[in-house]
This record gives structure tokens, C-alpha cells and sequence, in this order.
């Protein structure tokens, strides 16, 4: 029992850096923009760029990890892209960015998820919607990190130094991962010939393609997640240029309010969910539809705001409702999947939702230079009642 809840750290550790090198790139574009001479479609290229390569290996990485072992994909993941990160600081080129940020970065991020989550809903069968609660507040303190760190250490030593930094650490925790975290998983992985692996991930594609609820949840799922990049990308810039706030403040701001309130939604929803689905199986998409129709209204208060604090409300209302929906995301998804193919589903459901917000950088720089940022941030909150649209019809099809 003991061991469950130092898995639950370690991972989270990881995962907390997994997130704030994958921010600190958003934080720094105006000082990228300075620097380098790159616009802003260039900037969301980068970010758009980076999206598809993840999304395009996390079905591979998710079907790996159902067949070899967990354990070793998610150390060496870590290594993988801190070292990347570490690299992205000798950057000066828009072509040196999308290969080692959106390619190599995105492609060592891209096998973490899969194995790190299936392997914590594995150890708390009981506790699962808590442990992955828990699991997910990494990515809001990663990133309100990265928001505050990032922007003062580049104010202080240059933007280069921040991914330096950055790296360095994240290679150092790969190691003591490697010496902590034991291998869980439900079968042994088995060295398996190229056609039994072929035929395994087949297998694993139908039966959760086959689940009518999981496409639901999916297309719930890559509505937030396109909100959730285009916040991420733009809102560091959005503050910087709205209210001429310093680099720093605008980085820490742009993610203290809305996660901070994200970690309260994530784990209210938990324990809600943990409650009452014993008895109520809709009570994790009802909870998610809920969470969705009322975020709506702050992210359209969000691009209107006249004031930094009427930004900060809105970033705090936005960012607990997306906790409380994210609360309930991968324990209704496994409801209607079987243990075995968990971390392929994953994979799957990330690959889909990361594809189909792919845009959301480089649209929104392109809105940025057109329409004005603050209109593309108010449509967002669009996504967010298709999203609920979505969950609310999947949640029909549960007993």
C-alpha cells in the first residue's frame, strides 16, 4: 500500500517537469520574437508543430507500453526530452526550433503519459480517481512554475539559461526514477515477434475503437485540449501586451489564477466522482458536462476584460471548472475500458485530441495578427460548449 503512494510522487515529479518544459517555451515567446526576428504565426508553428509530433506518437508509445516494459518507457522518456529541452537553448534559427522543440521534444514527452498513468490506475484500483486527481495537480503546479521561474530567469540571466536549467534537472530526476520506480504492470511485458505485436495492437485498436462512450469522451475531450493549447501558447503573451505587464509577472499570472483553481476543481471532482459512481455511473460525464457549460462564460469574459483583475477572475473561474472536468476525464474514459488495454487507450485518446487542436497555436497567431488576440481568446469558450454537447450524449449511452 505504501508503494502505491511513492509511485504516485515520483511520477508526479516527473510529470511536473514534463509540463513546465513543455510551457517555458510559451512564457518566452516575446523575448524569442525580439531576439530571432520570428512572427507570431512562426512562434505558433513552433507550438503547432511540437502538437501533431505528440499526438502522432503517443498512440505508439501507448501500445508499447501494454507490451513492454512501463518501468523503463518512462525513464527513458524523461531523459529524452529534458536533454531536448536542455538543447533548445542554443536555438537560433526557425528551423533549429521545430526540430529539436517540436520534434524531438514532442516525441520524448509523447511516450511519458501513457505508461505513467495506466501504471498508477493499476497500483489504486480503489483509489483511482484520487491518485489520478492528484496526479494531474502536476500539471498546474508545472506550469504555474514554469510561468513564474521561466519568465524571472530569463529577465535575470537571459531566456537561453531557462532551458539549460530546465534540462539539467529533468535529467538528473530520470536517474532517481530509475533507482525508486518498480515495474507494474498486469502481465509481464514479453519480447513478442513483430506479427503477434501487430496483431496485439490491432486487437487493442478494436476493442476500444468499438466503445461508443470512449468517442464521445474523445470528442469532449479534443475540445478542451484545443482551448488548453491556445491558452497555454498565447495567454503569457495576451497579459505581456494587453496590460504591459513585466515578462515575469505576466508568465506567473497567466497560470497562478487559472490553475491554482484548476488544483481545487481537480481534486473536488475526485472525491465527488469516487463517492457517488459506485452507485451512479453518469456522475463522471454529468460532472464533466456541468464543468464545461460553466466555464464557457469565463473564457468569453476572458477576452474582454478591461482590467488585469477582471483577466484574473476569469482565469480563476476558467481554471477550476477545467479541473473539475479534467477530474473525471481518465477515470470515465477506463469505465468502458478494460484493464489490459489501458495504456493504448490513452495513447489513442491523447493522439486524437492533440491532433485535432493541433491548429489552435498557429490559428490563434494568426487571429493575433488580424482580429486581435483578445477575440480569438473569447472564442474559445465555443469549444467548450461543443465539448459539453458531447459528454452530456455520451452519458446517455451509460446504464
Amino acid at each position: 500500500m505504501k508503494y502505491r503512494w511513492e509511485l504516485l510522487l515520483w511520477l508526479s515529479l516527473a510529470f511536473f517537469f514534463n509540463q513546465a518544459d513543455r510551457q517555458i517555451f510559451n512564457v518566452l515567446l516575446p523575448l524569442l520574437r525580439h531576439d530571432l526576428g520570428l512572427s507570431d504565426v512562426q512562434l505558433g508553428l513552433v507550438g503547432s508543430v511540437f502538437v501533431v509530433a505528440n499526438g502522432l506518437m503517443v498512440p505508439v508509445a501507448g501500445f508499447l507500453g501494454d507490451i513492454v516494459s512501463r518501468k523503463r518507457i518512462i525513464v527513458v522518456s524523461l531523459f529524452a526530452w529534458s536533454l531536448a529541452t536542455l538543447c533548445t537553448g542554443f536555438g537560433a534559427s526557425l528551423l533549429y526550433f521545430l526540430v529539436v522543440r517540436s520534434l524531438a521534444t514532442a516525441v520524448g514527452e509523447a511516450f511519458f503519459f501513457p505508461s505513467a498513468v495506466a501504471m498508477l490506475a493499476f497500483e489504486h484500483e480503489k483509489t483511482r480517481a484520487r491518485a489520478l486527481s492528484l496526479f494531474q495537480t502536476s500539471v498546474y503546479l508545472g506550469l504555474i512554475a514554469s510561468g513564474w521561474l521561466g519568465g524571472a530567469l530569463a529577465e535575470q540571466f537571459g531566456w537561453r539559461s531557462v532551458f539549460w536549467i530546465f534540462g539539467a534537472i529533468g535529467m538528473a530526476l530520470s536517474l532517481a526514477l530509475s533507482a525508486r520506480v518498480r515495474e507494474t504492470q498486469p502481465t509481464k511485458p514479453e519480447k513478442a515477434a513483430p506479427k503477434a505485436a501487430a496483431s496485439q495492437i490491432a486487437a487493442s485498436a478494436r476493442t476500444i475503437l468499438s466503445q461508443p462512450v470512449a468517442r464521445y469522451i474523445a470528442l469532449a475531450s479534443a475540445a478542451t485540449i484545443f482551448v488548453n493549447i491556445g491558452y497555454l501558447a498565447w495567454m503569457p503573451t495576451y497579459l505581456f501586451e494587453r496590460f504591459q505587464m513585466p515578462l515575469a509577472k505576466a508568465g506567473f499570472a497567466s497560470m497562478v489564477f487559472h490553475h491554482a483553481l484548476a488544483f481545487v476543481g481537480v481534486i473536488l471532482g475526485g472525491m465527488i466522482s469516487d463517492r457517488y459512481a459506485p452507485g451512479r455511473p453518469r456522475i463522471r460525464m454529468e460532472i464533466q458536462g456541468f464543468a464545461l457549460l460553466a466555464g464557457a462564460p469565463f473564457l468569453l469574459l476572458l477576452g474582454r476584460a478591461a482590467s488585469e483583475w477582471t483577466a484574473y477572475g476569469a482565469l480563476a473561474g476558467f481554471g477550476f471548472f477545467r479541473g473539475l472536468f479534467e477530474s473525471n476525464l481518465y477515470p470515465a474514459f477506463y469505465s468502458v475500458i478494460s484493464p489490459r488495454y489501458h495504456a493504448a487507450a490513452s495513447g489513442l485518446l491523447i493522439a486524437f485530441s492533440f491532433l485535432a487542436a493541433s491548429a489552435a497555436p498557429v490559428l490563434l497567431g494568426k487571429v493575433k495578427e488580424t482580429a486581435g488576440l483578445a477575440s480569438g481568446i473569447s472564442a474559445l469558450s465555443a469549444f467548450y460548449v461543443a465539448g459539453a454537447v458531447a459528454v452530456f450524449a455520451g452519458s446517455r449511452r451509460l446504464c
